[in-house]
């Protein structure tokens, strides 16, 4: 019988260095020779920053696009527009993953007969970054036993392996008027039509956490859309509106006692604090961010 084949999707926007590496880790791949892989790449620069890199991929076959219109959502559709796998995996450009992460996603898939299996994101940091970063686990995922059934709230496409049964008849998998939280909105849909995703905790990815993400402007400003983004979500209602109308002057008022204890904890609060100050302004048809992206 032919073997199953997987597409690795990955969308790229001006960071070719770590695209590089993570063509590189895909190349290091252990089949066992049950399955055949290729990379899909989509450059969501329109000055196609990637090219030079997805063409100079060795022991891997790339096929490489560019979608100029700058949305992740709108990337992401076109990496699956062009997948020809019978499962698709994601992978972000900023991560390299563990020489088994795509045997061991798809088998845990088989095992498990589920329709996707979620894999763990470390992050990776150089020297120079803040203590305070470090010590207030900002970029610390939660990770769950191996065959752990996920919710919704716990979908996410920067290490995962899907089906592509899931994307047929879907003209829009992820959804392009979300910013960020397009990949819950996903998890969302697929589950509520009965579909099951589990987590594999041997499936590492390492991410690379730059020193442009180790600064107080760019959480702050991530928070603050996070929390405009999360009014699009079907489950948002008073309770919620409730929740920051209260955090909002709390945390306000907390955050100078919170000096006290330390960076890392007066950050964790005030991420908290944005958060909801994005949700209140978003209320209020205010834009708390300009742009698809929150890059500095």
């Amino acid at each position: 019988m032919d073997r199953p084949h997987i597409s690795i999707c990955i969308c790229t926007y001006k960071r070719p260095e770590l695209l590089k590496r993570a063509l590189d880790a895909l190349a290091e791949q252990t089949t066992e020779e049950l399955f055949t892989f290729s990379a899909v790449v989509v450059d969501n620069d329109a000055e196609q920053s990637g090219r030079t890199v997805a063409a100079q991929a060795r022991k891997i076959e790339v096929a490489y696009s560019v979608e100029p219109c700058q949305s992740i959502p709108i990337a992401r559709n076109r990496a699956i527009s062009q997948a020809t796998g019978d499962f698709i995996a994601f992978l972000d450009d900023d991560e390299y993953p563990c020489e088994q992460w795509i045997l061991t996603l798809f088998q845990a898939c088989r095992q498990y007969s589920v329709d996707g299996v979620l894999g763990p994101v470390k992050p990776y940091f150089n020297p120079g970054v803040p203590e305070w970063v470090v010590k207030g686990n900002f970029y610390n995922r939660a990770t769950y036993p191996t065959g752990f059934v996920i919710d919704w709230r716990k979908g996410r496409t920067g290490n995962v392996l899907l089906k592509r049964e899931l994307f047929v008849g879907e003209t829009e998998p992820f959804r392009a008027q979300f910013r960020v939280g397009e990949d819950q909105d996903f998890f969302r849909r697929m589950i509520d039509c009965g579909r099951r995703f589990i987590w594999c905790n041997e499936a590492v990815a390492y991410e690379f956490v730059p020193i442009t993400r180790c600064s107080r402007r760019f959480m702050w400003r991530r928070a603050l859309l996070r929390g405009a983004n999360s009014l699009l979500h079907p489950s948002f209602g008073l309770l919620d509106i409730a929740k920051s109308a209260i955090a909002v002057p709390a945390y306000s008022a907390l955050l100078p006692l919170t000096l006290i204890a330390g960076q890392a904890t007066f950050m964790t609060y005030s991420v908290r604090l944005f958060d909801h100050l994005g949700r209140l302004m978003a209320l209020l048809g205010i834009e708390p961010v300009k742009g698809a992206y929150v890059t500095e």
